[in-house]
């Protein structure tokens, strides 16, 4: 088995525990924010769902320098869009992430602001931290902002005071 396939099923896995959190995002509190400095709930949800593009890009490019680029943040108006986009980009990370070589995984991958490293990793090490870590950070945020909004919350890892763990 090569370093691919168990990046995959992992994603796989928290992808699914992720859409379950997204699937409760409020259409009509898109515009809420718990804090003036806070990202709204819309822009939150909708840069969980983009995140796992981050996926195709470390596979493909050597290096992202987000100042070169036309990053357009993403900020759903519906569940409906919304879960599209994170279903989409999950399945192209998956789709990304098969047959990659444990070589390519392995070679450094850069991510710049103005030429500027900010850092520099292993591929596989890139795709943990930015492609699933981050996400999981974020996930973590959306779940403050759903209880402070009242929506029940899904299991994760545990039941929660609203769900049991699945049997």
């Amino acid at each position: 088995m090569g370093l691919s396939e168990p990046i995959a099923a992992e994603l796989e896995r928290e992808a699914a525990t992720t859409r379950k959190m997204l699937e409760r995002v409020p259409e009509d509190k898109m515009a809420w924010r718990p804090h003036e400095k806070s990202m709204t709930l819309g822009r939150l949800a909708g840069h969980i769902a983009e995140l796992p593009s981050l996926v195709v890009f470390t596979l493909t490019q050597d290096e992202v320098d987000f100042a070169a680029g036309n990053y357009q943040p993403f900020e759903a108006s519906n569940s409906a869009e919304l879960l599209e986009k994170f279903d989409r980009n999950v399945a192209g990370a998956v789709e990304a992430l098969q047959g990659q070589e444990d070589e390519h995984l392995l070679k450094t991958w850069r991510l710049k602001r103005n030429g500027e490293v900010l850092f520099e990793l292993p591929r596989a090490a890139v795709l943990r931290t930015m492609g699933l870590n981050h996400v999981i950070h974020h996930r973590g945020q959306l779940s403050v902002y759903l209880r402070m909004l009242d929506v029940p919350l899904p299991s994760v890892y545990g039941p929660t005071a609203d769900e049991a763990m699945p049997s």
